[in-house]
């Protein structure tokens, strides 16, 4: 009998399943939609929804003046900041490969977006075709009010500097356009051979 033994395992060892939930998970607060496995994507509304539980019932808190806030209240604060962190990773690329303070995000813009809301944040929408290769059933995990509030979300991200091995490789590969030869008179070509 399994009794006490929740979640699943995913055919994955402990440190693999908490670094691909980690992935999952921050990969769902910056692109606030992910397309994954039905089993992968039950197990992370699981921990999505514990993360935006914690941050909504300090939303205010993180909105407000940290000058003004009690000694218990920041406290407060940066133990689930803390708690957080150990769950998603810091910085992560978007569609259009900027950088987003993911927890940043959380605690500014996902945060209040659900702090009146009791819970139900996520949304599973089981898709009709199967994946191709090994014909996995599939999923989309959505936050509840994607439509609506997605697009608004997603133009409030702070955005960081490039690191310095992006702006460096940037430098090398597309960094300055080509200069064009200068053209040249059809007559001054002739000029040029004659000589």
């Amino acid at each position: 009998m399994r009794h006490l033994k929740t979640g699943r395992k995913l055919g994955r060892n402990t440190s693999h399943r908490r670094a691909m939930m980690r992935n999952l998970v921050t990969s769902l607060f910056v692109h606030e939609r992910i397309r994954t496995t039905d089993a992968k994507a039950k197990e992370l509304r699981r921990v999505a929804e514990r993360l935006i539980s914690k941050v909504s019932r300090v939303s205010e808190l993180a909105a407000a003046n940290p000058s003004r806030l009690s000694q218990k209240d920041r406290a407060r604060l940066l133990h689930t900041r803390r708690i957080v962190a150990r769950f998603v990773r810091g910085h992560a690329p978007d569609r259009e490969n900027n950088d987003v303070d993911v927890i940043w995000k959380l605690f500014s813009v996902l945060g209040p977006r659900f702090a009146e809301r009791p819970g139900g944040y996520t949304r599973i929408i089981k898709l009709p075709k199967l994946r191709k290769g090994d014909a996995a059933p599939v999923s989309l995990v959505e936050l509840v009010d994607f439509g609506e509030a997605g697009e608004v979300g997603a133009s409030t991200v702070k955005e960081s500097k490039p690191s310095k091995a992006r702006s460096l490789l940037k430098g090398i590969f597309g960094g300055k356009k080509k200069e064009e030869p200068e053209k040249k008179e059809p007559g001054e070509e002739e000029e040029d051979e004659e000589e």
